[in-house]
């Protein structure tokens, strides 16, 4: 299975596709010995077990909290508790440091509450529909194509010795088509095959679409409609003529922005994989789709990592490794930059703690991709659910700015000086402001921008009007409404004509992140158990990176003594003076339950003080321990959690204290 995203204007969300059987995980349970091994969980019941296991751990130890949860909770929300927050933060403050800075981004901030007239102009108001079914007599809702993948599927699984290989077969069929089924041909689909809703087994209403903005209004007249915005990248897009002003009018230049985003699933599940509000990291790095190389391609094309070409998906094959080089050289990615950022892509999760062999970058098929898109690809993530999309890197043309530049007036371009003067045939719109200015007075700047921002086909078409009736209706975006342009107001020709530079709309390179997504793969990938003391009892355990792990390092008193804990209050001053983060626990539980409790928060380190000048410390995922100086435990600890020395630096230079 796959869970992944419905295309929009080349961007996801969530949608069903062709049901792939998922090959056996390697995830760490129930070692036979001290040292959690890897065992295959090829089981629906295998993986089910896994996921309440840590799911059960997360919400024990706060790193979810459900939203509203004394009201009895909404489904599709959840909070995060400190852990759940800090662990977001860490992988948040490594994604500004592998992309914002190491790129130079121009990093911004907008609203959430979006006017409709943005949306508008992208798509969203008319086309960011799910299909819906309702059950007809409680009025349940429900996704239909979920409804229908689900029957598929149940049907392949559980009944694939009863049903014949013809059966099988149109299935499979169905599965395949599910993405193109109009709302007609899926209405007749579920009628077909006798679909009720789940758990009453009433009938269905029709599918129809449902809209999955949540809609709202601006200011108290209720007259101008807004959304909460289903992304952050339109707001990048609004500002693209400042921001390319501020970068002093070069390309390439990529602009970044993290924040909430927001999206009414009508049938929220699988936890926090699929909730209505949620974080969004994007990048759109603009380029001259003239040349679309990247000066440091170079640093990632040795790369070889497990991609699923569109050619491999359509020929039954499976992913395998290819060189990131090799794929640009020969076409199978589109182009360097978009390249380039897959490849900045799997650095940056395989740093974070994804695995490798469980990560795979998939191309589109050409009945997801948008029609004006050179090419989209998606880092999916193999968890416990299937393979997760969570990271979606699209080249979208010119798309975007195209589309405002239409619906403002306002041209979001960029220049390309000449060397020297090019003789080119060109439109020239030369408003007459005198004119305009006497006719629209303080408007008439926006008509100017508006009149200037017309396509070649618009213009001629109104130079046409103009000519044989003197006058025509020209709607102006910026005033929201038509004004009367006169044959005296504006002069439209085309001429021959020397240029010192050109004018285009720059292409979109889009990686787009799902940070919760990405945050619970991570946890999947990083969570084993492995005995207690006692044999008898599996203890949950996070193997986080020191790099976005909750909190780096566990302070201990060994007992409860004035001395000891004097000590710990040391070392903890210690560690706050140098930014590392820290929990200090004197509570009187025993060492072992202390550290089991830092294992399951993922901590990856604890200091034990157990005399007045030394203390111990303890490596999580071993269970190690080293023997250092009160006063050098603090330089140590942070040597090690920021990435200065290794594990086995350290354990080959301290005196090693005897394991739990």
């Amino acid at each position: 299975m796959k869970v992944s995203f419905k295309m929009f204007n080349g961007r996801f969300q969530t949608r069903s596709v062709v049901h792939i059987p998922l090959a056996p995980i390697q995830i760490p349970m129930d070692a036979p010995t001290e040292q959690q091994q890897p065992a295959q969980l090829s089981s629906g019941n295998d993986r089910e077990a896994f996921r309440q296991t840590l799911w059960n751990t997360l919400l024990r130890r706060s790193f979810y909290l459900p939203s509203f949860k004394i009201y009895g909770g909404v489904s599709g929300f959840y909070d995060y508790g400190p852990p759940g927050f800090a662990l977001k933060n860490n992988i948040l403050k490594f994604w500004r440091e592998h992309f914002v800075y190491e790129e130079h981004m121009l990093e911004i901030e907008c609203p959430s509450v979006t006017p409709e007239a943005v949306l508008k102009a992208s798509g969203h108001v008319d086309k960011f529909t799910d299909l819906m079914v309702k059950d007809d007599k409680t009025g349940t809702c429900f996704r239909a194509d979920h409804l229908l993948r689900d029957y598929c599927n149940d049907k392949l699984e559980k009944d694939h010795l009863t049903i014949s290989a013809e059966q099988a077969s149109e299935l499979k069929n169905v599965l395949a088509l599910l993405e193109d089924l109009s709302c007609q041909e899926l209405g007749l689909k579920i009628k077909e095959y006798g679909i009720t809703a789940p758990h009453t087994k009433n009938p269905l209403s029709d599918p129809y679409p449902f809209n999955l903005m949540f809609q709202t209004s601006i200011g108290p007249s209720g007259q101008s409609p807004g959304y909460m915005r289903p992304e952050t990248a339109q707001g990048i897009f609004v500002n693209f003529r400042d921001l390319y002003y501020y970068n002093g009018k070069k390309l390439p230049f990529a602009a970044a922005q993290v924040g909430q985003a927001f999206r009414n699933e009508i049938s929220p599940r699988q936890g926090p994989l699929r909730v209505r509000e949620f974080t969004l990291a994007e990048i759109e790095h603009f380029v001259d789709p003239e040349n679309k190389s990247h000066p440091k391609f170079s640093n990632v094309a040795e790369l070889e990592f497990l991609m699923f070409p569109r050619e491999a998906q359509l020929s039954g094959q499976s992913a395998k490794k290819i060189c990131l080089g090799e794929a640009v050289a020969k076409g199978t990615i589109n182009n360097e930059t978009l390249g380039y950022f897959i490849g900045r892509v799997y650095l940056f999760l395989t740093k974070i703690g994804i695995d490798k062999n469980r990560l795979r970058f998939r191309q589109h098929l050409a009945n997801e991709m948008a029609h004006y898109a050179a090419d989209c690809w998606d880092a999916e993530i193999e968890a416990s659910y299937g393979w997760i999309e969570c990271v979606g890197i699209a080249d979208r043309s010119a798309y975007d700015l195209q589309a405002h530049s239409e619906k403002s007036g306002v041209a979001l371009v960029a220049e390309e000086k000449f060397a020297e003067p090019k003789e080119v045939e060109q439109l020239v719109i030369t408003p007459v402001k005198k004119d305009l200015g006497i006719a629209f007075k303080g408007d008439h700047k926006k008509v100017v921008e508006s009149l200037e921002a017309m396509k070649e086909q618009e213009a001629m078409a109104m130079k046409a009007t103009l000519e044989s009736k003197g006058e025509v209706e020209f709607y102006v975006c910026t005033l929201g409404k038509n004004v009367t342009i006169k044959k005296n107001m504006v002069s439209i020709s085309k001429e021959r004509t020397k240029v010192h530079q050109r004018v285009f709309t720059p292409s979109v390179i889009e990686p787009s992140f799902g940070i919760g997504r990405i945050m619970y793969c991570l946890s999947e990938h990083s969570f084993s158990t492995r005995p207690g003391k006692a044999g008898d009892e599996q203890l949950g355990l996070l193997s986080f990176s020191p790099l976005v792990a909750p909190m780096k390092c566990m302070v201990f008193p060994l007992v409860q003594n004035q001395q000891f804990e004097e000590g710990a209050k040391v070392i903890s001053e210690s560690l706050t003076s140098i930014r590392i983060s820290h929990k200090i626990d004197m509570t009187g539980t025993s060492i072992g339950k202390r550290y089991a409790r830092s294992d399951e928060l993922g901590v990856p380190f604890a200091i034990t003080v157990d005399s007045d000048t030394s203390v111990t410390i303890r490596e999580r995922d071993s269970k190690d321990q080293v023997r250092v100086s009160l006063k050098e435990a603090a330089s140590v600890l942070s040597s090690v959690a920021e990435g200065k020395m290794t594990w086995q630096d350290v354990w080959a230079s301290f005196p090693h204290h005897s394991s739990e």
